[in-house]
Formats: structure tokens, C-alpha cells, sequence
């Protein structure tokens, strides 16, 4: 899939206020820090699609990018923050959550995960929590070129380890992507392409 257009179209805090289209979604969440804008204006071939900062938690909103006028990019705060009140994380929280279990739109999350790092408890918790919400989800590991190929396959290996230990039956579907080097790119967008002419199909149309 190529994309053509993506232009931003909402930003708010409810999910009752996002986009009334019947159109797919594909929300992106992960840590502060995961190199998620540098991701998604990959993705897009927008430079400042989405807002880079060398401040971790700077996605504060709901962000709605409509692409190729067919389908949603949703850009998600993060699920960890570093210098945020506990009070303004119990708010993001509240409607993250909000959006996963009522968002009728949402065809897929892409949970971003940075290679670099050996399995962190917060990611595995928060794919626990996915899992059991039955949200479908997927998994990119982000910046894959500051490692060897050896390390990526070790951690990789590592966090299909500690799912299987929390009882998942199979590893979710997972992308290995350099926003650096393009890594990836052609494989996330082919897989919105088959989710969506699936969706269109059975739907004509829509949801």
C-alpha cells in the first residue's frame, strides 16, 4: 500500500468526540521514549505528521490522522510517563482504556515496543491487558538499527518467552522496523491493506 494523503483531522480527550466515520482505525500506543512519531511520519512519508520531542509523554490526546481518505492512523498517548502528576496519568489512562473498549472503529493497535531493551514488565502487563479485553493488536519493535540482528532475535525471542510464560497460545503478528532506515515499513503498511480490504469486503464499505 502507498500511501497518497494524510492529513490531521481531530485531537481531544473524549472518545464520544472522535470521527463519527465508519471508517477503520489503527491505533499506535507504546512507552514515552518508544520513537513512535519518528514511526508514524515514517509510515506516512510526512516528516511532522506527528509531532517528535526529545520530551518523553508529549502525546497528550487522541490524534486522528485520516489516510488515503479510507482509513484512520489514531496516535495514542503512551502508557508510561516520565514526568507527569499521578493525576494526569489516572486521566490518559481513563481514556486510553476508554477508546480500546468502546471504539467500534478500532481494527487493529499497534503496541510499540524498543528493541533495544530486553522484556519490560509494563509492556508484557500492558499486552496482558489486551489480550484479555480481546483487542487485537500487533506488535512493532521500534529502532532496530541501534542493534545487531543477533540481539533483535535474542529479544524477540525473549519476549515471545515471558508471553508464553503469562499464557498467551502464540505470539501476536510482529513487525521489526527502523523509522532510521525505513525498516518495516512496507510490511505494517501491507498488513493495514489486508485488514482493510478484509473489513471493506465483509462490510461493503465499512463497519
Amino acid at each position: 500500500m502507498k500511501i497518497n494523503t494524510a492529513e490531521f483531522v481531530i485531537s481531544n480527550s473524549d472518545v464520544s468526540k472522535c470521527p463519527k466515520d465508519f471508517l477503520p482505525e489503527y491505533a499506535f500506543i507504546g512507552r514515552s521514549n518508544v520513537g513512535k512519531s519518528s514511526l508514524i511520519n515514517m509510515l506516512t512519508n510526512r516528516q511532522k505528521l506527528a509531532k517528535t520531542s526529545g520530551r518523553p509523554g508529549k502525546t497528550q490526546l487522541i490524534n486522528h490522522f485520516l489516510i488515503n481518505n479510507n482509513w484512520f492512523l489514531v496516535d495514542l498517548p503512551g502508557y508510561g510517563y516520565a514526568k507527569v502528576s499521578k493525576k494526569t496519568k489516572s486521566v490518559f489512562q481513563q481514556f486510553i482504556t476508554d477508546y480500546f473498549e468502546k471504539r467500534q472503529q478500532l481494527a487493529c493497535a499497534f503496541v510499540l515496543i524498543d528493541i533495544r531493551h530486553e522484556a519490560q514488565a509494563i509492556d508484557i502487563e500492558f499486552m496482558n491487558y489486551m489480550g484479555e479485553s480481546e483487542i487485537p493488536f500487533c506488535i512493532i519493535f521500534t529502532k532496530a538499527d541501534k542493534i545487531s540482528k543477533v540481539k533483535i532475535d535474542s529479544h524477540v525471542a525473549a519476549y515471545k518467552k515471558q508471553m508464553f510464560a503469562n499464557h498467551w497460545a502464540e505470539m501476536p503478528p510482529y513487525f521489526v522496523t527502523s523509522s532510521t532506515e525505513g525498516t518495516g515499513k512496507e510490511e505494517v503498511l501491507n498488513y493495514i491493506d489486508e485488514v482493510n480490504q478484509e473489513i471493506f469486503k465483509n462490510n461493503s464499505g465499512g463497519f
